[in-house]
């Protein structure tokens, strides 16, 4: 079995309307419907740069103490953070990886 999610810790942070800074969080890996559903998103279809945080708002599950990450929090990020999560993403749903191999970011359940 391999492991379908990974911790990250955001370069920055995301800083939430409280003030609160959320650096630690879970991706998991991306499903056909992550990538293909938000296609349909009108958002997506007059800005396609926009799908990047639609899918990074479903596949992020996890981020410090919010009780939900949405396109919202998504937006939210500092560019650098935003960056970091879309190369986590291509890195954790690589074509050429080997399943569950993830390189320099720990799998969820691993000591770090």
């Amino acid at each position: 079995m391999f492991s379908t999610e990974v911790n990250f810790t955001l370069p920055k942070g995301y800083l939430d309307q409280d003030g609160a800074l959320h650096t630690d969080g879970v991706m998991r890996l991306a499903t056909g419907a992550d990538e293909i559903l938000p296609l349909k998103d009108p958002r997506v279809q007059q800005n396609p740069a926009y799908l990047t945080i639609i899918v990074l708002a479903r596949v992020i599950t996890r981020l410090g103490s919010l009780p939900d990450v949405n396109t919202k929090v998504v937006e939210g990020l500092f560019a650098s953070d935003l960056s970091y999560l879309q190369k986590l993403y291509e890195s954790l749903n690589d074509d050429d990886a080997a399943p569950g191999v993830v390189p320099d970011f720990p799998l969820v359940g691993d000591p770090q």
